[in-house]
């Protein structure tokens, strides 16, 4: 990968944006160094994720495969629009398009989701939203939580970067346990990947695991 400075980053999201406010705020506090947003896209122009940018000062582009011709149009243009910012990593954050293979080809293990589960249980076809929440609560696990990974072809499948796990409590709805796993993993893990893959302390091995190196105090970050 690269080295710039800052470490540039497209933020691709569908909805509300709760993750990339997570970024932005990590982003402000310093928590993440030297690093920043260059752009922001959704395929949905009334993404609140939007406006969060905006009023943040970032790019923020729409782009829709229902404006082109066929996906394979839109596909080289969502290439070509983050080609253009010359970014180190495109961040998933809430994202619900599906990543088309010409851009993880283009940015191999430079792509990286979050997951509101403990990969692999509760991904996959389907798995977004409120569904694994579900999942876990109709299979009565005791600990769910959620993962950043990086995207490869195949969905939910590519190489763990960090997990955090959450309990998960008598009485839980979908929606409270939703909320328990952004609070407590999702807002959490997310800024702490962007940051340990900014530092250049994240290796994937030929055997596609994640190894992440200690820094000079021996400490993981």
């Amino acid at each position: 990968m690269r080295k710039t400075s800052p470490f540039r980053m497209a933020v691709l999201v569908s909805g509300g944006g709760t993750n990339l406010q997570a970024i932005m705020d990590a982003l402000n506090n310093g928590q993440i160094g030297q690093a920043e947003i260059a752009v922001v896209i959704s395929n949905n122009a009334n993404a609140y994720a939007l406006t969060r940018a905006d009023r943040a000062g970032i790019p923020a582009k729409v782009l829709s495969p229902k404006d082109f011709e066929d996906r394979a149009a839109f596909d080289r243009a969502l290439k070509d629009l983050i080609d253009s910012f010359e970014v180190d990593l495109i961040v998933l954050a809430g994202c619900l398009m599906k990543i088309p293979e010409i851009l993880i080809e283009a940015y191999p293990n430079r792509i990286i989701n979050i997951h509101p589960a403990l990969i692999p249980a509760f991904c996959g076809k389907g798995m977004y939203g409120l569904k694994p929440h579900q999942a876990a609560l109709q299979r009565g696990v005791k600990v769910t939580g959620a993962t950043v990974h990086f995207v490869n072809a195949d969905l939910d499948a590519g190489p763990i970067i960090l997990q955090k796990a959450v309990q998960v409590k008598e009485g839980d709805t979908p929606e409270i346990l939703q909320r328990r796993v952004m609070e407590e993993a999702e807002w959490k893990i997310m800024p702490e990947a962007i940051r340990l893959i900014a530092e250049g302390r994240v290796r994937v091995d030929d055997q596609q695991i994640v190894h992440i190196e200690e820094d000079k105090r021996g400490e993981q970050r």
